[in-house]
């Protein structure tokens, strides 16, 4: 008889207790000891059914809420059908945080923003009526949108799993596209993600990949390692010859969202993958760019870092020795 924790009463617990429920706890632990998240906690962690990687009919591919990055990074399936998502997952903070940070976690962690993270600021992710950042010191904020928070989104790996269409399976709901856990960022100034705190993503779910596809992700920091990326890319692309037939390309650290760059895809569905036409197509991006006083070299390092994801991803494969 199993032991393991029932869904619908972890989601209950939360009701009746208030707080929020915890998976690998590297950003509640954080949250909590500075005071800007009491609890209380309801772990996830006793959940064996939200863990792992499973093949799926037809090539797809099911992700538990729990599995770790580290596990994410290192699996040879995900490297295989998915190898931008796993290059994201390995990418990400620190190898102690991704031993113990969950995929769930990522996705549905708290922004970063230090005016939030202080206990003593008001600002809007608190209840506050204003955000603090603007005023202030922001050089690590938006690029693109105007909406009333200026912090920009943190999940990388959401950031990904956009450029997969991946699908977020939510306990009690339909699979929806992952995209709908944010809806269209201006509601997201209150938070950083639109699920309730009683509802438990429990699975993302990949589709199969396509025919001779290629991918890439690449991330542009301050440092070279356990840092937040400034502006991070990933690019998905199928190739029918030297034409790209299909193109998914995605940006994080720019936006109160995740962002689908649809104009980078219209720009290279239909061309040779040229270097021209891979310039051409990162440029697309100034177009969306509305810097803040400090945020005015994320344009150009957006378009670059998008460049130089499309030039990894239309890249010869490597050969060995």
């Amino acid at each position: 008889m199993s032991t393991e924790p029932a869904l619908a009463d972890l989601s209950a617990t939360v009701r009746a207790r208030g707080g929020e429920l915890r998976a690998g706890g590297t950003d509640t632990t954080a949250r909590r000891r500075t005071g800007v998240s009491p609890g209380p906690f309801t772990d996830l962690t006793g959940v064996g059914l939200l863990r792992g990687c499973t093949p799926l009919p037809g090539g797809a591919l099911r992700i538990g809420a729990l599995t770790t990055l580290a596990e994410l990074a290192r699996d040879p399936g995900v490297h295989a059908g998915w190898p931008a998502l796993a290059l994201a997952a390995g990418a990400a903070t620190t190898p102690q945080i991704r031993a113990a940070g969950t995929l769930g976690g990522n996705l549905l962690q708290r922004n970063r923003c230090w005016y939030y993270r202080n206990p003593q600021v008001a600002c809007f992710q608190k209840g506050g009526s204003g955000c603090p950042a603007r005023t202030g010191d922001h050089h690590f904020g938006v690029v693109s949108g105007d909406g009333p928070c200026i912090t920009p989104h943190p999940s990388t790996l959401a950031m990904a799993l956009l450029a997969y269409d991946a699908e977020a399976e939510v306990h009690g709901e339909s699979p929806h596209p992952v995209a709908d856990l944010y809806g269209d960022g201006d509601s997201l100034y209150r938070a950083d993600h639109l699920l309730a705190p009683d509802r438990i993503l429990t699975s993302v779910r990949l589709p199969a990949p396509l025919p001779g596809e290629r991918a890439a992700y690449h991330r542009a920091t301050s440092r070279a390692h356990a840092e937040w990326p400034l502006v991070e890319a990933t690019a998905r692309l199928a190739l029918d010859g030297a034409t790209i037939a299909h193109a998914a390309v995605t940006a994080g650290g720019v936006a109160r969202l995740p962002l689908r760059l649809r104009e980078v895809e219209a720009a290279l569905i239909g061309r040779e993958a040229t270097p021209e036409a891979l310039a051409e197509a990162a440029a697309t991006v100034l177009d969306r760019c509305r810097p803040l006083p400090h945020t005015a070299y994320k344009a150009p390092l957006l378009r670059d870092t998008v460049l130089e994801t499309l030039e990894r991803a239309t890249a010869p494969p490597a050969t060995g020795a």
